[in-house]
């Protein structure tokens, strides 16, 4: 039955739940021993790679083209009306192996996470849940609606984003203002929708049997090995070691600027921009790809390869277009057993680095893929996000085009410092948006958008007094509306932090030895998710932590090559 499974996914993709659900139904009537488990879990993870998949095609669809209105007809359709029954169906399989009292090999973790899934399901949550998706969708649909006129041209927002860094502070601030404006004028929208998605997340928890949505976050996103406290101590980390190195960088960026204060309009402008032309890496995709591919090809020829079968199999989708969702991803396709990486490039060096990160998670695809379980491949963000992390940091020697990169050797150094400052200033603003959602999700005004306005306002000068955003007092306290996280993946940020400490762990263990850095990174990606977390930071040779003093390693090794 199973072995006549399509394994084209033009095939299965317009399944409905009837034809999903006799697979589902065999597998729950099927006896389990030890002597069947294996043969049972290749089944059940052949069905499930197959609504995964189905899954992500047609969400991909949606952010390829927020307009269509028969991609987001298919996608609303699967995820209302068969992924419930998927989640149902999955529920009682899950209970079917933990009754057993079965503990196959490689499945230690993976039991842990069911037993915390199998405890917080509620069939009650299942509208829920889907609301809450759709929420999402709405989320999205406003934010690829938004165009400006530049000169009487419509663009995207991301396509302002090359003329926000022009070297004329006139005209950064004019693009930054234009920018601001438009998503000011989706300000009541945003909020109305906020004011709906709060309560059906607090409803959805209260459901679940937690004391509020941050709890039920925690659980569902698995995170056994550290709690809101350690978040709180990484908080506290980040306020004494990385905002003072912040103040020095935006102290450096007045003097290179030759003005009084860094404002918002500043803060992506390419160093000594009166100097030295603004980067402008690549010409078009394609360029984009052929360079991306050559310089993998230098960090390792496996990787290489990986991005090559990418590039001949259709797997990225790079260029900005109206109507394209915001941002950038990667997802995976299970059954092919292929990643595949979304973007929203428009030529400027952010794109270069997006390129590299999204493509560390794409390699992570790559190197789980021996794991016979879909079960083993769910790994938690934690660990992903060093993944991709890592790959920015140990592409970085080889940008320049004496590697067939993208920049001269100036360039690549004025990008690789670049990098490097972002890197500590972004650890203050993800203690921002960390802090916002743990507020906003366990105090009764976090439904409130005023009181969103004012909290956000308190965190920014908090952990971010280097800009200076006098007289834009209505731009920053709305800054929690542009973080899409918030909005789409609640609690999702505080993963970058961590990974991002750990991706430096792995780029100051690659300066000493880059041959056995990379051994050990593609062997902890190889690992999936078999273990915890601790021991993947460790199989990659770093440390999973919070604390003042490994922070304080990293920023000094970061303040070093900078100066170098």
């Amino acid at each position: 039955m199973f072995s006549m499974l399509p394994a084209d996914y033009r095939h299965f993709i317009h399944w409905t739940w009837p034809q999903f659900e006799p697979y589902y139904k065999t597998l729950n009537e099927r006896s389990l021993s030890a002597d069947n488990v294996t043969a049972w879990l290749a089944d059940w993870s052949h069905i499930s790679r197959m609504v995964q998949e189905t899954y992500s095609r047609l969400h991909v669809a949606t952010t390829l083209n927020t307009a269509d209105a028969e991609a987001e007809k298919r996608y609303l359709t699967f995820i209302g009306e068969i992924y419930p029954q998927v989640e149902a169906a999955e529920q009682k399989l899950k209970q079917k192996l933990l009754g057993s009292g079965l503990e196959p090999a490689g499945f230690e973790i993976p039991l842990r996470n069911m037993r915390a899934e199998a405890a917080l399901f509620r069939e009650a949550n299942l509208p829920l849940l889907v609301e809450n998706q759709k929420r999402g969708s709405a989320y999205n649909k406003i934010i690829g609606a938004q165009t400006v006129q530049w000169d009487g041209q419509e663009l995207t927002l991301q396509q302002i984003r090359p003329i926000a860094q022009h070297p004329d502070r006139a005209v950064r601030e004019r693009a930054w203002r234009l920018a601001s404006d438009r998503w000011l004028a989706d300000r009541a929208a945003i909020n109305e929708l906020w004011t709906k998605t709060v309560p059906l997340r607090k409803q959805i928890a209260l459901n679940a049997g937690c004391a509020d949505y941050r709890e039920y976050r925690w659980r569902e996103m698995l995170r056994f090995d550290y709690t809101p406290a350690d978040c709180e101590t990484f908080q506290a980390a980040i306020e004494e070691v990385a905002v003072p190195a912040a103040n020095r960088i935006y102290a450096r960026a007045k003097q290179r600027l030759g003005v009084s204060s860094v404002r918002p309009w500043d803060c992506d402008v390419d160093r000594d921009p009166l100097s030295y032309p603004t980067l402008r890496p690549f010409e078009n995709i394609t360029d984009l790809m052929e360079k991306s591919e050559e310089i993998f090809q230098h960090v390792d020829p496996q990787l290489g390869e990986y991005f090559a079968i990418m590039r001949r199999e259709g797997l990225l989708d790079l260029d900005n277009r109206k109507g394209k969702a915001p941002g950038g991803y990667c997802t995976d396709f299970p059954v092919a057993q292929r990643p595949f990486i979304f973007m929203n490039s428009v030529g400027v060096r952010g794109d270069v680095r997006t390129m590299l990160h999204e493509s560390g998670h794409a390699f992570h695809v790559f190197e789980t893929n021996h794991l016979p379980y879909i079960q083993q491949l769910q790994v938690t963000m934690e660990f992903a996000e060093v993944a991709s992390m890592s790959m920015e940091l140990l592409a970085a020697p080889y940008l320049s085009q004496k590697f067939g990169g993208f920049y001269t050797e100036q360039e690549a150094a004025r990008d690789r410092v670049e990098h490097l400052e972002r890197i500590i200033l972004f650890w203050p603003y993800m203690a921002v948006v960390d802090a916002f959602q743990q507020w906003a999700h366990t105090q009764p005004d976090g439904i409130d958008p005023a009181a969103c306005d004012a909290k956000w306002t308190e965190l920014q000068q908090r952990f971010m007094p280097g800009v200076d955003w006098s007289g834009l007092e209505t731009e920053m306290m709305t800054g929690w509306q542009r973080k899409q996280h918030i909005h789409r993946a609640p609690f999702y940020y505080v993963e970058y932090g961590l990974a991002q400490l750990g991706a430096v762990q792995v780029w100051r263990n690659a300066l000493k030895d880059q041959a056995m850095s990379l051994t050990n990174y593609r062997q902890a990606l190889s690992l999936g998710g078999t273990r915890s977390l601790p021991e993947l930071y460790e199989a990659a040779g770093v440390k999973f932590a919070f604390d003042s003093n490994t922070l304080r390693v990293a920023v000094e090794l970061i303040k070093s090559v900078i100066a170098q």
